[in-house]
């Protein structure tokens, strides 16, 4: 028996079991054939946390009382019981303390539900630890006083010990995942070490909302943190905390990121129920969840469902009707899997030794919302992401390419926040929002000579698939000249290449509102670009193709025969 012949053998006996299992264990496989098993079993995990926080009370509404902070869980409780979907519940020390959500808790099955902790500093557990309350209110949600980045290294540690103990105590156990919006890498890897925790939770990216800036981090799904900077993937397993860290919310992949352009914050475009044109409308959830489901992801697919109980059961009701049966539907249809954060956290960890390359893609016009057509894709890998927008009028630009760096000390990894606004940010090349005003859209776009006149290529829909793994390929078809324009993500490289029966003289330009002096670059040279952002130095290089500098453009990429390579994984 030749290699190929033995391999289909045991192929064929494998999926000659499965059936038989199924036969076995009465599941009626009448309308299912082999393929359709292959299928079910093969498929790249589909992965949804629903997660639900807890807090004690709210101090920015009088009208949020303690009661309706503690029914909205009841709620949340209750139709997540109706629906069958187990979840995460993540508690503020405060609640941790109060009697009604240990009873309540406590009660929920645990081969279903996880209890964990949320990373938020009431004044209570600062007290506990022998520290001064700074806090305007009993909890405060300012960045230096409500999370852990307010305080030293040694009093972190402490923080973490009154939590750890009083949770133990409580449930008889410890915490094995704490979420927050931010979580300092110190605090990290402490809870790690010391406690043992499998999985955390951080903010989607966003600029400027609630205090927060978090910018240009991996972009949804998880990765393992580096052990100075939480924010960022480490690029060596040595380096990294090995917990990983999940991105919530459930952002749109399309509009979220530019949202409130021209604006000091941005808006909320997410699977939170509360939001009203995302999360509590129907028809966004179901092009959301469609995406998720159909689009090439790669490894895996991740999002998150649920919410913190400060928007109270009348604010999130309707989303959570819209959602949960939804969910439910779609799990019961094998093409979900609802986890805990803590299934999630083991899952990850037993496959992956390294943040893995995975990628988010909308690319179903058919699902289309409020007539938009556009399509994106989402790379990320441990060494940098980038982002691909197929803009309405058929014309692709890189919307976002950010680096990541494990030598990038987060400024809060041994020295506390002295300010109410926390800035988490990573290695820029391309940034089509901050470099971007309304009248002016930054993007590093695909151009060509057509005609003799200089112009933007344009084109159909792409082909987006995980030829082989780690690697996503993209064959876009071009419609104002021959050929397609074919593209290659590794962890560490872009390939771009044309092909068609002709060459054409195609390149991509990078414009930005901003000037060359205000951008991060400090020399554009053939081969390589030099630049430093955040006092850390950072290089890329053009493997194949080159860099020049023509008038109104900031840089352009040109092929060399017919191909551009990118190098994001250099840092020198």
């Amino acid at each position: 028996m030749n290699k190929r012949s033995h391999v289909l053998y045991i192929e064929k006996s494998i999926w000659i079991f499965l059936v038989s299992v199924c036969m076995f264990l009465g599941y009626s496989c009448k309308n299912k054939n082999v393929e359709t098993l292959k299928s079910e079993v093969n498929s790249k995990p589909k992965i949804v946390n629903i997660v639900n926080f807890i807090r004690l009370l709210e101090p920015r509404d009088v009208n949020i009382t303690e009661d309706v902070l503690y029914q909205t869980v009841v709620n949340q409780v209750s139709m997540m019981k109706k629906y069958n979907l187990g979840g995460t519940f993540l508690l503020q020390y405060d609640a941790l303390m109060d009697s009604r959500y240990q009873e309540l808790l406590k009660e929920l099955p645990r081969d279903a539900f996880e209890v964990g902790a949320w990373w938020e500093i009431p004044q209570p557990m600062a007290e506990k630890a022998g520290l001064n309350w700074r806090g305007r209110f009993p909890w405060d949600w300012h960045a230096d006083v409500g999370f852990s980045t307010g305080y030293t290294p040694e009093e972190r540690e402490k923080l973490a010990d009154v939590y750890m103990n009083d949770f133990k105590e409580i449930f008889g156990y410890y915490p094995k995942s704490v979420a927050s919006w931010f979580i300092d890498a110190h605090t990290l890897n402490y809870l790690y070490k010391k406690y043992h925790i499998v999985a955390s939770a951080n903010c989607k990216d966003q600029y400027g909302t609630d205090g927060y800036t978090m910018w240009g981090g991996y972009w949804n799904q998880a990765y393992y943190p580096s052990k100075i900077n939480s924010y960022m993937p480490a690029q060596n397993k040595e380096n990294q905390i090995p917990v990983p860290i999940f991105r919530m919310l459930g952002s749109d992949p399309l509009r979220q990121y530019d949202t409130g352009l021209g604006h000091t914050i941005q808006g909320v475009i997410t699977l939170e129920p509360v939001y009203p044109d995302a999360g509590g409308d129907a028809n966004w959830v179901k092009w959301y969840l469609d995406q998720f489901i159909e689009g090439e992801s790669m490894e895996y697919a991740y999002t998150q469902a649920g919410q913190e109980n400060s928007f109270t059961w009348n604010g999130m009701k309707k989303g959570f009707e819209i959602q949960l049966p939804l969910i439910s539907k779609l799990r019961d249809e094998n093409k979900v899997k609802v986890e805990t954060l803590e299934e999630s956290g083991r899952w990850f960890k037993n496959n992956y030794d390294v943040t893995p390359a995975t990628s988010v893609t909308v690319n179903n016009s058919n699902g289309a919302l409020l007539n938009d057509n556009r399509k994106t894709v989402w790379f990320n890998s441990r060494f940098y992401r980038a982002n691909l927008l197929w803009d309405k009028d058929g014309t692709l630009k890189f919307r976002d390419i950010h680096l990541f760096d494990e030598r990038l000390k987060s400024s809060y990894f041994d020295k506390k926040l002295e300010s109410n606004q926390a800035l988490f940010f990573t290695l820029p090349l391309v940034d089509g929002y901050l470099w971007s005003t309304p009248e002016e859209i930054a993007g590093l776009r695909f151009k060509g000579l057509i005609n003799g006149k200089e112009t933007f290529l344009e084109g159909g829909s792409p082909t987006i698939t995980n030829p082989t793994k780690g690697k996503l390929a993209i064959s876009w078809p071009l419609t104002n000249t021959e050929g397609s324009i074919l593209m290659e993500f590794d962890e560490r490289k872009v390939t771009i290449t044309h092909d068609g029966s002709n060459e054409i003289n195609w390149f991509l330009d990078l414009t930005a509102s901003k000037s060359l002096e205000e951008l991060p670059f400090i020399s554009i040279k053939t081969n390589i670009i030099n630049s430093k952002f955040e006092n850390i130095n950072y290089s890329i290089e053009a493997e194949k193709g080159g860099f020049s500098t023509p008038n109104n453009t900031i840089f352009r990429i040109s092929p060399k025969e017919n191909t551009i390579v990118l190098n994001l994984s250099s840092r020198d």
